[in-house]
């Protein structure tokens, strides 16, 4: 089952396609990438998984299957930040913006999980390691 679009169309958020009268008001610069994250909204029953196509330090634009209207608040959970204050600015269909209410740093959301860990952890360490054997002269013995 489909879950419910919380919002129902808006007259105020043009299809997809539509003419762009909106001035270019964005002054950060901005890193195009395809990430997924969780939204929180009032409005939404539970958090739902919507794709980070751009991110800067101000505000992100995302894809969903379903609408947001502007002015909606909302928290994004992005990886290696955590679930950061936002207000949907803007929304084209099944795409919106989000302007963050602090800024945030674009790189830590990029890097992988778990860079900057000192030592593998011990389940992965002999994986890592070449195993050592002083012994052996590179000839196979006969059984």
């Amino acid at each position: 089952m489909m879950p419910r679009d919380p919002f129902p169309p808006d007259p105020t958020c043009p299809e997809e396609g539509a003419a762009d009268d909106i001035r270019e008001t964005r002054n950060n610069s901005r890193d195009s990438l395809l990430l997924v994250a969780d939204i929180h909204a009032d409005e939404l029953e539970e958090p739902r998984r919507v794709k980070v196509r751009n991110l800067s330090s101000g505000g992100m634009m995302a894809d969903a299957g379903f609408t947001m209207r502007p002015g909606t608040a909302v928290g994004i959970a992005l990886r290696n930040v955590g679930i950061v204050p936002g207000t949907v600015a803007w929304c084209r269909g099944t795409r919106f913006g989000i302007e963050f209410a602090h800024e945030i740093d674009p790189r830590a959301v990029r890097s992988p999980v778990g860079v900057g860990e000192k030592e593998a952890p011990v389940y992965a360490r002999p994986a890592l390691e070449a195993a050592k054997y002083d012994g052996w002269n590179g000839k196979l013995r006969r059984v």
